[in-house]
């Protein structure tokens, strides 16, 4: 009898009362940073990180999250690795100061500040960019935002398109500009398994 009035109040509280906030860690061979820049205002150069590493939390109840994604900045690819005749790459220019400076600032650090939602599903993500050690607002729009069981393995998962654009002058990156484009679209594509 002691334990039935604590049974009844647990029944009385609106569902969202008793719902939790779930983590997810991103999956670091499914979640891919992206980069395009104008080249010269005639072509578009694309770029990547091989890793990224993270997490997700999400309270879909009281709709809430948070967003953390860690970028290895040495992980820059961009089609051109190293040169046959010895000519420094693309890829090695970018690993320089003239770009991400990798040496001195190996990350690059998303942290959300707001998770903003429509209805269930994840809207935008509202956060900081911590890049060659300055950090400025930066807001990446979901594109797409689905959760549910992975096929294969049956495992709960989350995933997502996240797009956003920034001035890379905002954050010192001042190499070519204008020739080559001040403004980079940033899409970070998100896979990450529930805790």
């Amino acid at each position: 009898m002691k334990r039935l009035p604590t049974c009844l109040l647990a029944c009385l509280l609106p569902a969202a009362a008793l719902a939790a906030p779930e983590s997810y860690v991103l999956d670091p061979a499914h979640t891919i940073p992206n980069f395009s820049v104008s080249h010269f205002g005639m072509s578009t150069v694309y770029g990547r990180f091989e890793r990224a590493t993270g997490k997700v939390v999400l309270d879909r109840a009281a709709k809430t999250g948070s967003v953390e994604v860690r970028i290895p900045a040495a992980t820059v690819s961009s089609g051109d690795a190293k040169r046959a005749d010895g000519t420094r790459s693309r890829d090695e220019h970018l690993r320089s100061a003239d770009f991400f400076n990798v040496a001195e600032f190996p990350d690059l650090v998303f942290k959300s500040t707001k998770v903003n939602f429509a209805g269930d599903k994840v809207e935008s993500v509202e956060g900081n960019l911590t890049l060659l050690g300055v950090t400025k607002p930066v807001k990446l729009t979901a594109t797409n935002f689905v959760c549910g069981p992975n096929p294969f393995s049956k495992k709960e998962m989350c995933g997502a398109d996240l797009a956003g654009s920034l001035k890379r002058t905002d954050f010192g990156i001042k190499f070519g500009v204008p020739a080559i484009s001040d403004e980079v679209k940033l899409m970070i594509a998100v896979e990450a398994y529930k805790e």
